[in-house]
């Protein structure tokens, strides 16, 4: 008896376990696979080319880009509240706080630096605030926005996964992931894929300086106006 006692006690616990553990959110009956390699920042179409970055810059690059493509998905992923990417995104900000500082101050050096000595700070500026804008455009879908919403939302899981100050290693293991995602993708049994309704503007929007705050945040009220 006490040994059938046992079991029955260790089979609730597992179902307990099995319950209490979270569930990745889905948009499809079988996801389309995205994955990609690890990239290293020099490959095309992973981010926006820094003629004559340093080593240190280009990796401050790979997390600052990671960080505008799961801000963007935070803003334009709303319409599946399940995907948890808003949350996870201001979590994200918080629990990578430091990195993002320094990472945020290495790419202002580099536009202070490639610019020149004599060059005036709204010029450096305004050459930061055009590479924040084509990072954000970079990653605006129309037709994937199903794929890249439900990829940014692991991305994110596994990004708040990641010890302090190691952000980079999501950037550089999943960059290539979340750009694969841009590409449209339907459900791979389509027999019995859900209707998902998606409202996103048919043009690439283009943020002006104002879009963006000191931290290189794209505001909110951007992208309600399109």
């Amino acid at each position: 008896m006490k040994l059938a006692s046992r079991r029955v006690s260790m089979a609730l616990l597992g179902m307990a376990g099995m319950m209490s553990a979270p569930a990745s959110a889905q948009l499809y009956w079988k996801s389309p696979d995205f994955r990609g390699a690890p990239v290293t920042g020099t490959e095309p179409g992973i981010v926006i080319p820094l003629p004559g970055a340093t080593p240190q810059e280009v990796n401050a690059e790979l997390v600052w880009t990671l960080r505008a493509g799961l801000n963007f998905a935070a803003l334009q992923c709303q319409f599946a509240p399940s995907l948890m990417v808003v949350a996870n995104y201001n979590q994200l900000l918080v629990h990578h706080s430091k990195e993002l500082a320094s990472d945020y101050k290495i790419l202002q050096g580099y536009f202070k630096r490639t610019a020149g000595k004599k060059a005036p700070q709204n010029a450096i500026n305004a050459a930061f605030d055009s590479f924040n804008t084509r990072s954000y455009s970079s990653f605006s879908t129309v037709y994937a926005q199903r794929g890249f919403c439900q990829t940014a939302s692991r991305i994110g899981e596994a990004a708040l996964m990641q010890p302090k100050g190691s952000l980079e290693v999501t950037a550089h293991n999943r960059l290539r992931e979340l750009r694969n995602s841009l590409k449209p993708a339907g459900d791979i049994d389509n027999r019995y894929a859900p209707p998902v309704q998606i409202g996103v503007e048919p043009q690439v929007p283009a943020f002006p300086p104002q879009c963006f705050d000191k931290k290189g945040e794209l505001k909110k009220k951007c992208m309600s106006k399109g």
